[in-house]
């Protein structure tokens, strides 16, 4: 078994989530998010579409991994615990209406080890966590008390590690990597198709012996008209002379990412578009100056508004960033606080953001955005790459 991180790191990481546990009076709690079980165990597997999840409690100092019975080999490779903490259901509570997983989780677990009549924290607003899986849990547990975690689990991973620096610095090279492979390959008459099978396969490849792992994001790159959205993702059309093309990409490595957007323009820019770009240099570089420890999220989307409004362009109180780190589909994110002018969490060394202010009009838009590292003296980023717009 190799572990991506040592195991004093998991051990740390766990009695950290315990403290807030008991801060917080929780006597168990369920993190289903894969990233979350990745963060607690070392777990990595594709069963994230089947329930499963790690079950972090105050009476016992390594947590519980649960999973289907197929996937416990992947539990026994990738997890750090002993094998007896690794509890496997029944293939037969796989996907089948008439038996729930959670009920055997419930009757299996929690009454074996007396957690029945406990406070139980579930991530109820997440996406691997159903609401049928609620109520079961509550229809079989009836005597307990059970509470939101309040993504518990994602706040205690906002100060990075060393090691997980040095890993999202990799995924930053990947991530420049692949920028620099849509330079090579993107021009007018190219599908769109073929440039997202560039993109890919220099992903995986990955950067200087260290392989890629696929991202917990597509490809978004939406050209035009289209670029109005921030989120559609690519078809077989060609790219046309005369739009802008926005790539936002991320690489990754073990599961952490370092997501990037910049713009490619095919043709000769308006100055409506040249505007734009000047715009957001001078907005990303204001707000990068405020991403320093001890200042808040919201002094950075303050700092950015200010200059996006001497331009004319309002972003109506948008976020224009998010904490990242390890994650699987549907999202890089962490989940936690975000980069707008309401939020004032405080900025500590070793917090990592995807600083992504973005300009979305009715018919075009352009993105340029880094990931960044808050450190002692300020922040870097975590990406190697110019900063902005590519004309072809």
């Amino acid at each position: 078994m190799k572990l991506a991180f040592p195991k004093a790191e998991y051990v740390k990481r766990v009695k950290k989530v315990q403290r807030e546990m008991r801060r917080k009076g929780i006597d168990v709690l369920i993190a289903t998010d894969p990233g979350n079980m990745n963060w607690l165990t070392g777990y990595d597997g594709w069963s994230f579409y089947v329930h499963q999840g790690v079950i972090v409690s105050l009476d016992e100092e390594e947590p519980i991994w649960f999973g289907r019975h197929m996937d416990k080999s992947a539990a026994l490779l990738r997890c750090y615990m002993k094998d007896d903490k690794l509890i496997a259901y029944p293939e037969e509570y796989v996907q089948n209406l008439d038996k729930h997983p959670m009920e055997w989780l419930a009757k299996n677990i929690f009454f074996a080890r007396g957690w029945h009549d406990a406070t139980i924290a579930t991530e109820m607003d997440n996406y691997y966590y159903s609401a049928q899986a609620h109520l079961s849990l509550v229809s079989n547990l009836w005597k307990a008390r059970f509470v939101d975690s309040q993504n518990l689990v994602n706040w205690a991973r906002c100060i990075k590690s060393d090691k997980e620096i040095e890993y999202m610095k990799i995924a930053g090279r990947i991530t420049s990597k692949i920028h620099q492979r849509i330079l090579d390959v993107a021009r007018v008459g190219i599908p769109k198709s073929f440039v997202v099978a560039q993109i890919y396969e220099t992903a995986i490849e990955g950067v200087d012996g260290y392989s890629g792992d696929y991202p917990s994001i597509v490809p978004l790159l939406p050209s035009g008209k289209e670029a109005s959205a921030s989120h559609i993702t690519w078809d077989n059309k060609p790219f046309k002379a005369n739009e802008g093309t926005f790539f936002e990409v991320s690489g990754c490595y073990k599961r952490y990412h370092c997501p990037m957007s910049r713009t490619l323009y095919m043709g000769k820019p308006s100055q409506r578009f040249l505007n734009a770009e000047k715009a957001l240099l001078e907005a990303i570089d204001a707000g990068l100056e405020q991403a320093k420890p001890g200042n808040k999220t919201s002094d950075i989307a303050k700092a950015l508004d200010k200059v996006m409004l001497k331009y004319g362009i309002d972003r109506h109180g948008a976020r224009c960033g998010y904490p990242i780190g390890v994650s699987y589909p549907p999202d890089w994110g962490e989940r936690t606080f975000s980069i707008r002018a309401s939020d004032d969490t405080i900025l500590k060394s070793g917090m990592t953001f995807h600083f992504m202010p973005g300009i979305w009009q009715d018919d075009w838009g352009i993105e340029i955005t880094e990931s960044i590292l808050i450190n002692d003296d300020g922040c870097e980023s975590l990406c190697d790459y110019p900063r902005k717009l590519f004309i072809k």
